[in-house]
């Protein structure tokens, strides 16, 4: 007679994946390649005279009108978002992220003294200058800081509704170029939406709080 085989013991629940924190030292490196990453797609875009979204998208706007200069208009327009980020998101954030606006403040007046572009083409610089940004946007954003205005507004909404934050930023940064019309020259507009595609592409892919853990 076959004996019968013994039933599989059932298998434990896998446990849940733990979030180890960064290291106040891995958020300080962060914070300087993220920055110096933004501030180089920016420099790479404001060659052309295209624009982008965001508070940067308003800071070029007003450094194009005014003649004000890009690092203090966009350190300038933060400051209010400050105060939302301070009330909902907790001081650790609002503190990356003026440390993040001001960096970027700063290189972007740093990197013309170091590189000159002579010719590049507007598509290219909005495409590519903008991906270049996403970049270092993920790599704010995963260490929880950000470049302030939407960018703030976008991580809100995502924690608090689940809305992703690349979609949310993209909303915004389509109306804030929208109403550059009357700044830029048609072709540039084109290109600078493109841009703002592209970028928050980047971001909506890659920053979900069910996929990144850290």
């Amino acid at each position: 007679m076959s004996r019968r085989p013994s039933p599989r013991p059932a298998m434990a629940p896998a446990e849940p994946m733990v979030r180890a924190p960064h290291s106040p030292l891995e958020d300080a490196v962060a914070l300087v390649i993220g920055t110096l990453v933004v501030s180089f797609g920016v420099h790479l875009i404001k060659q052309t005279g295209a624009l982008t979204g965001g508070t940067a998208g308003l800071a070029f706007l007003i450094h194009y009108a005014t003649g004000v200069r890009f690092g203090l208009a966009f350190f300038l327009i933060n400051i209010p978002f400050y105060l939302l980020a301070l009330r909902y998101m907790g001081r650790a954030l609002v503190v990356k992220t003026v440390l993040a606006v001001g960096l970027v403040s700063v290189f972007a007046e740093v990197h013309p003294l170091f590189l000159q572009v002579a010719h590049v083409n507007p598509f290219y610089a909005a495409l590519f200058g903008n991906a270049v940004m996403g970049l270092g946007f993920l790599v704010l954003f995963r260490h929880r800081a950000s470049l302030g205005g939407t960018g703030i507004l976008a991580l809100f909404a995502q924690e608090r509704y689940g809305v992703r934050a690349g979609h949310v930023q993209l909303g915004f940064d389509l109306l804030i170029l929208l109403a550059s019309f009357a700044v830029v020259s048609p072709p540039l507009l084109l290109a600078s939406v493109g841009g703002a595609v592209v970028l928050n592409t980047i971001i909506a892919m890659n920053h979900r709080p069910d996929r990144y853990l850290a």
